[in-house]
């Protein structure tokens, strides 16, 4: 029974880190109707600046700001200079670019900080909460986690339903024509959205550090797992995001405790396959086609 409460706990630290990537992805595709397969990359990156100014006698705070701060702007850039081009081309041009800004970033992360591995603090202790005389693996950290997540899932939602700048953006993303007819800025409303999607990545990335040694490919088998998160809640919904990062935390958990790590990557994929066979949109997706 402590075995089962212990991967239950740890599923639900995982599941979190796995939603704040799927968020990531989500707020793309809700604004911009691309998937970005540079997320990984992207947040590494900025994880490793942040891994910079703390190392340089900086806060954890202060790193804190700094990764979000530069995913702000890391985003910003790129949609500018890589996607904007092919804005008007078909939607798999824009996907193979952020593949190759997948590579570029790796790649230029090596040369700046070197393929070691290195290590990134916590916001909070790493140590388990104790319960009558046994240590759960469950930290203050992973709570920190977990409420972050829930957090930025609720500003999300709030973001897309209940404002105008969410409106504007995503009209942007499923009409663009008809949103310019109608004076949306278009090209500042993409822009932002990427914006806001590498600054979620970069939370994602602080967030996950302290659980990985921190390298150039280091987050590639969360992104993997996020991505299936996405699609398991639907790539329309953040707080499907959410319930899709946990439910995969809690699965990959469970067959990693009892069966062993070599079969999660296999656990990722049945579930991927099976969602995608029986409700492609996600669970969360809207029942109906909503039509602009």
């Amino acid at each position: 029974m402590t075995k089962f409460i212990d991967l239950t706990l740890n599923g639900i630290s995982s599941g979190a880190i796995y939603a704040a990537v799927a968020l990531a992805l989500v707020l793309i595709w809700r604004s911009t109707r691309i998937v970005n397969f540079a997320q990984g990359a992207m947040l590494m990156f900025t994880t490793f600046i942040a891994s910079a100014v703390i190392s340089s006698g900086g806060s954890y705070v202060l790193g804190f700001v700094v990764a979000l701060a530069s995913g702000f702007v890391l985003g910003a850039i790129v949609e500018r200079v890589v996607v904007r081009p092919v804005e008007n081309a078909p939607p798999l041009n824009a996907v193979i670019l952020t593949l190759g800004l997948y590579t570029l970033l790796v790649a230029i992360a090596g040369m700046i900080w070197g393929n070691s591995p290195r290590s990134f603090p916590a916001a909070f202790s790493l140590h388990g909460y104790t319960v009558g005389g046994t240590t759960l693996l469950f930290t203050p950290n992973d709570t920190f986690i977990v409420l972050v997540v829930i957090f930025v899932a609720a500003l999300l939602a709030l973001l897309f339903r209940r404002t105008t700048l969410g409106l504007r953006m995503r009209a942007s993303a499923f009409a663009p024509e008809v949103a310019r007819l109608l004076g949306v800025r278009v090209g500042r409303m993409l822009t932002l959205g990427w914006a806001l999607a590498a600054m979620v990545g970069a939370l994602a990335g602080v967030l996950v550090a302290p659980s990985v040694f921190l390298g150039p490919n280091s987050f590639d088998p969360i992104l993997i797992i996020g991505f299936v998160a996405a699609v398991l809640g639907g790539l329309d919904s953040p707080p499907g995001a959410v319930v899709g990062g946990l439910v995969l935390g809690l699965a990959t958990s469970y067959v990693s405790g009892y069966e062993g790590d070599a079969l999660v990557p296999l656990a990722a994929l049945v579930i991927l396959m099976l969602v995608l066979m029986l409700r492609p949109t996600g669970l969360f997706a809207a029942t109906r086609e909503r039509r602009v």
